[in-house]
């Protein structure tokens, strides 16, 4: 049986109608940073705006990472992905394989008009000149972590273990928060869409304080 698809959400698609109007950021690509701590929900948000995109392009850093480099990615995205859309190309791009510790075959990323960047380090300082928008997914660190633990099982409990120190370090160094345009959470019955603080003047309230789409990127 297939799945049935997840309900519209006015947020997302409200989010989704301003991020087609952005002028482009990389070439011709309005490149759109979903970032957060690992577990916060990134991925399944990735997947639904992509929708209301008409099915945009998501790239995944889990696909850029590896065991040794956790963030230590920078220079592969760049050459890899950045560069080639930066100058109107198709990137080419080998995901690795985090069961077989290895690379696999190479994919094609076109210069699409918009494409999603998922993952730990996705507003990182390398990556923000190249960013038409930064989004932020708004769970504490700890709420976060405890929901992929509880994703991954006990088998993979070293490795978080190990990737919790490697990613307090990693925001420590280079923080993506205060940089965000937008803060996601996740509502009752939906997505809420804030104002980030990188567009929050001062320390206000954030433009939406419940269910409801957005009223601005």
């Amino acid at each position: 049986m297939h799945a049935s698809p997840a309900p519209a959400d006015p947020a997302v698609d409200a989010l989704a109608a301003r991020l087609r109007l952005l002028p482009p950021s990389c070439g011709p690509v309005r490149l759109i940073g979903i970032d957060g701590h690992a577990g916060s929900g990134k991925s399944t948000f990735a997947g639904r705006l992509a929708d209301a995109l008409g099915g945009a392009p998501v790239l995944h850093l889990d696909d850029i990472a590896t065991h040794e480099e956790l963030f230590a990615w920078t220079g592969r995205l760049l050459n890899q992905v950045i560069e080639p859309l930066g100058r109107e190309e198709s990137a080419h791009y080998a995901p690795y394989d985090w069961r077989g510790r290895g690379f696999g075959p190479a994919r094609v990323l076109p210069p699409s008009p918009v494409i999603l960047v998922e993952g730990v380090g996705a507003g990182r300082r390398a990556l923000r000149p190249h960013l038409a928008r930064l989004v932020w997914m708004e769970l504490p660190d700890e709420e976060a972590w405890a929901r992929g633990r509880s994703r991954d099982g006990a088998e993979q409990s070293e490795f978080w273990a190990g990737w919790v120190r490697a990613e307090r370090l990693h925001f420590a160094e280079d923080p993506s928060r205060p940089f965000a345009d937008l803060l996601i959470r996740p509502g009752h019955t939906g997505y809420e869409v804030h104002t980030g603080p990188a567009r929050t003047p001062g320390s206000g309230p954030h433009l939406t304080q419940s269910d409801g789409p957005s009223a601005m990127c």
